[in-house]
């Protein structure tokens, strides 16, 4: 389905823009991603800090037929239009904020996009006028949900993509 005001799309669910403030993911019909499993994530790791993009409400839409997740709208901006000191000190807060959702038991398992997926390799990761947030968290996991081991793997992949991702910004 067509849908207006359309902000992207990834390989389950579209994003549009509901008003200057909202943004929805759209779960049509059966997907891979489970909404809720998505909302208790982002809920998670809003509570821990703001990294993650702001997760607002569950809500339906009778017209269209869907679900939709509401999270805050962001507004990126282009890394190279701000100046590596900048840069360099929201790098660093990016760094120590993550640990402490690694710490507490949540980790984004998709900072860099699938090879095999259309975009940017770091489209998950938004650069605003004031920090970094991280998006789509549907395939995140906590480590309450994964167990110890499958987490502990999942944390050491995340290591070397933080290293990577410290060469771009």
């Amino acid at each position: 389905m067509k849908y207006l005001g359309q902000l992207s799309y990834g390989a389950n669910n579209i994003v549009i823009a509901l008003n200057e403030f909202e943004a929805a993911k759209i779960y049509e019909d059966d997907t891979r991603s489970d909404i809720g499993s998505e909302a208790q994530k982002m809920k998670f790791a809003n509570a821990k800090n703001t990294l993650v993009v702001k997760f607002i409400r569950l809500d339906t839409d009778e017209e269209k037929n869907c679900v939709m997740l509401v999270m805050e709208r962001l507004y990126p901006i282009d890394f190279r239009s701000m100046e590596v000191e900048k840069r360099e000190v929201i790098f660093s807060v990016f760094e120590n904020e993550i640990r402490q959702l690694h710490h507490s038991g949540f980790i984004h398992r998709d900072l860099k996009r699938p090879s095999n997926i259309s975009g940017e390799p770091f489209d998950n990761i938004f650069l605003t006028d004031k920090r970094i947030r991280l998006i789509d968290v549907g395939i995140s996991a906590l480590r309450t949900q994964v167990g110890d081991v499958f987490f502990k793997n999942l944390l050491k992949k995340r290591t070397r993509i933080c290293s990577r991702l410290n060469r771009i910004f």
